[in-house]
């Protein structure tokens, strides 16, 4: 199935000869899509028949295509009634040929393949998607290295170059996926997901039936699509699957995790977006569904999506040397200290391009190795490495080699915008080094001060703050002291987007070189904000209305206990004060929905909050009522 096809078109191969030579001796390639990534960032895809894009591939890559901005968020920039938005394809990059394999073209005996040809989405002549953002991030943190390196030409002895043996300056990236796959319509069973993680039963244990099948083809294809697969396994969530009457497994539900290499950081993010595709069709065609939720299932352990980022020299000798390694004895160089320290002072205003959705912030609680304090860990000693999976921020350090040094950002999940976290992180980063060489900075400067206590004056980090710690952040502070260390971690949408209010000196950072401009934060903030509460309006509150409604009273009222009368009164209070109105009390589900319709938004943070706690207790207390009873 897999041979003789064409899976990437590299970017040496973009020529209108190359593509019109490649594409006429491929005719399964049936049809072109060109993907532009919105601010929320949702892919475009079109089928346009591959005749048009052969009459005139030059047109074609000079922007011919447009769409109407009615169909990609982009509020208050794309209206309706200036909606045109041209879509420039990204000759830069590497494009993927997305072939169907539930449509074959009989006479070719060949799948039928689309080419999906990333661009950039442009409104009056201004680049406005996430894709751009990016490469703007990478150009800027270029630019300035570069402009450093003019000013401060001693930098670079320490690698015994001048800056004329610098080719190019890359910042890479890398993601990994976790997601859920189940059989279609299975119903996640809690307790029985939660026993399971406690014990461990499923984390790295073999895969087996038509999970590993479809895991094994996932892999492989991503080979064939130069994607490099380096792991796929089993992750901390799921139960054991049933043995059905024809030997295959049923009720399967299961948490797996595929990662593979890293990228230019643009490139990384275009691999991660296409990765997510082909991993979900894969499975479904073995009748398995997946779910990129970050927590698709409360109570159990839900999926993150580490981000792993690092910039490097590439020389003209063909050598790339990794600016986050030490140059010495030391954990890191200036340029990781620095951009380390920058990602750590400016999170409040990167967590908003991050954790932007209802299901992020489910995700994000203390127990779950998800991290909720902006900390990092880098090692008790300088000869062994740090794997603190309590922090934000880890730093991945390989003594023997230099080019693995790497941060990963913990905090990410399947839904967040890659593009737009990783320019957000670079974007500190840069704020960080300029501060590092701007100032002098030496290793044993930075180490200090990122090592600093918490009440201790600083010259770039805020005083009131701890950035390290190499304790295991949940079981060895209780909550009082990692907020007054670490600062308190939103707990909703809405509260992380008042960060961009309350840190206007720190959202300069992401302005520099007007990456990200005023126009474009806030149509992503409204963007955001409009997907928040049309979640808890359209989504939320009905299915905790279904899962009320479905707390009935089990007891015989002529067998009962009092035990059994007295729990199923304070469950039915809690439903009562959840979702019934009464002519003198309104429930918090209308009080919800009113706030909302007053544009109160900070009250109906406050009351989202209140309603998750009281969902959570409606739902300990039904269950232990449920338990004391016999028949049912």
């Amino acid at each position: 199935m897999f041979n003789d096809l064409i899976y990437t078109i590299h970017k040496e191969e973009h020529s209108d000869e190359s593509l019109k030579k490649l594409l006429t001796a491929h005719p399964e390639i049936k049809f072109v899509s060109v993907v532009g990534i919105d601010l929320s960032g949702n892919d475009t895809d079109a089928k346009i028949p591959m005749r048009i894009f052969l009459d005139d591939i030059n047109g074609f890559l000079k922007g011919a295509i447009q769409t109407d901005g009615s169909s990609v968020a982009f509020p208050g920039i794309a209206t309706l009634n200036n909606a045109k938005v041209d879509m420039v394809p990204d000759t830069e990059v590497n494009w993927f040929v997305d072939y169907n394999f539930e449509n074959f073209d009989e006479e070719l005996g060949k799948p039928v393949g689309t080419l999906r040809i990333p661009c950039f989405l442009i409104h009056e002549e201004k680049a406005i998607d996430s894709r751009h953002i990016l490469k703007s991030s990478i150009s800027n943190i270029e630019e300035n290295l570069m402009n450093f390196y003019r000013k401060y030409p001693e930098l670079l002895d320490v690698y015994g170059i001048g800056i004329d043996d610098i080719e190019d300056i890359v910042a890479t990236a890398a993601t990994e996926l976790e997601f859920w796959v189940k059989t279609p319509e299975e119903k996640a069973h809690v307790e029985e997901l939660s026993t399971s993680q406690v014990l461990k039963e499923q984390y790295w244990t073999r895969t087996k039936g038509v999970v590993r099948t479809a895991l094994e083809e996932a892999l492989m294809l991503m080979d064939k699509y130069g994607l490099e697969a380096e792991m796929g396994h089993k992750e901390v969530g799921g139960v054991k699957a049933t043995l059905g009457e024809d030997g295959n497994l049923t009720h399967i539900m299961e948490q797996l995790e595929i990662d593979w290499k890293y990228a230019d950081a643009l490139q990384a993010a275009d691999n991660e977006l296409f990765a997510r595709i082909l991993v979900k069709e894969t499975f479904r065609r073995h009748g398995l569904d997946v779910s990129f939720l970050a927590k698709p299932v409360d109570g159990v352990a839900g999926s993150g999506e580490h981000t792993h980022l690092s910039i490097a020299l590439k020389l003209k000798n063909g050598k790339r040397i990794n600016l986050f390694a030490p140059t010495s004895k030391h954990f890191l160089s200036i340029y990781g200290y620095g951009s380390l320290m920058g990602v750590l002072k400016n999170y409040e205003i990167i967590n908003p391009f991050v954790t932007a959705t209802n299901d992020s912030f489910r995700r994000l609680k203390p127990g779950f190795e998800a991290p909720i304090c902006i900390v990092t860990s880098i090692g008790h000693s300088v000869d062994i490495p740090s794997r603190n999976r309590t922090i934000l921020v880890g730093v991945i350090r390989d003594i023997g080699s230099p080019l693995a040094y790497r941060f990963e950002l913990r905090s990410p999940n399947p839904h967040t915008n890659t593009y737009l976290a990783l320019a957000t992180l670079f974007m500190a980063c840069n704020d960080g080094i300029t501060y590092a060489i701007t100032k002098g900075k030496t290793e044993d400067d930075l180490l200090a001060e990122l090592s600093k206590e918490a009440g201790v004056k600083a010259d770039y980090l805020e005083q009131d703050r701890a950035y390290r710690s190499e304790h295991d952040v949940f079981e060895d502070y209780i909550e009082e002291e990692r907020i007054r260390l670490f600062g308190k971690a939103p707990a909703t949408v809405y509260e992380n987007l008042v960060a961009l209010d309350n840190y206007p000196e720190k959202l300069e950072v992401l302005k520099q070189g007007a990456v990200f401009t005023d126009r474009l934060i806030q149509s992503y903030r409204t963007a955001v904000e409009r997907r928040w509460i049309t979640e808890i309006t359209g989504r939320i509150i009905p299915h905790y209305a279904d899962e009320i409604r479905s707390y009935k009273m089990l007891h015989d009222s002529t067998k009962a206990l009092d035990v059994d009368v007295t729990r199923w009164q304070k469950v039915n209070e809690l439903r009562l004060y959840l979702m019934k109105d009464s002519y003198s009390i309104k429930s918090l589900f209308t009080r919800i929905r009113e706030s909302v319709e007053n544009h109160d938004h900070k009250t109906v943070s406050a009351l989202q909050i209140e309603m998750d706690a009281k969902m959570a207790e409606l739902r300990d207390l039904y269950g232990e009522y449920k338990r004391n009873l016999l028949d049912i």
